[in-house]
């Protein structure tokens, strides 16, 4: 992964939000505009036509957004390929505690199976861990969600237990994985090593 961090002119320093955006090597992470929107909206209407609400999809990812949406310190960003600039999904992160982030991430149905959330979850925690200090992510993934839980794998994050949720039972997705990756571990894992 090469990450760019964003120029200070290009950052609101208040909140920590890009204006610019960072870059993967896949992706650029920047604010969400008003005019992405409406494409962001549409990924919520191709996860709807694809059939009953998966808890994997966009449309989940997206309705937890809109639930969720804290104006403090936590980021709202938009994920764009850096061939084309086009949008493929959005992240927000969310600080449950001093030193810890979590964060959510949908990315819209046509733009799966592409690297785009690898690179893009590469790059935030890059930021997270190197530009703001945290020290832990954490992270929870229905256990029905196979394919997170292996991207999640992949990158390093090791599962350290399992919550049940009411809320979905009904649903299918029965509990909550909780997975995590230390600002050390992310180093060790993701950083050139001196020879």
């Amino acid at each position: 992964m090469t990450m760019i961090p964003p120029r200070p002119s290009a950052v609101d320093h208040r909140a920590s939000r890009p204006t610019s955006g960072w870059v993967g090597r896949r992706v650029r992470l920047r604010g969400i505009e008003p005019a992405d929107r409406r494409t962001l909206i549409g990924f919520d209407r191709e996860s709807a036509r694809e059939g009953p609400p998966q808890f994997d999809g966009y449309r989940h990812w997206a309705a937890h957004r809109a639930d969720h949406l804290d104006p403090g310190e936590d980021l709202q960003l938009a994920i764009e390929t850096r061939r084309d600039r086009a949008l493929v999904g959005s992240l927000s992160t969310s600080q449950p505690e001093p030193g810890t982030f979590s964060y959510g991430i949908g990315i819209g149905p046509r733009h799966r199976r592409h690297g785009y959330a690898d690179d893009a979850i590469s790059t935030l925690l890059g930021y997270m861990f190197n530009h703001r200090r945290f020290t832990k992510c954490e992270v929870g993934i229905y256990g029905c969600n196979t394919a997170s839980l292996a991207l999640h794998a992949k990158l390093g994050f090791r599962e350290e237990g399992r919550l049940r949720d009411p809320e979905f039972l009904c649903g299918g997705a029965q509990y909550l994985v909780v997975m995590g990756i230390t600002a050390e571990e992310f180093a060790t894992r993701h950083l050139p090593r001196a020879r």
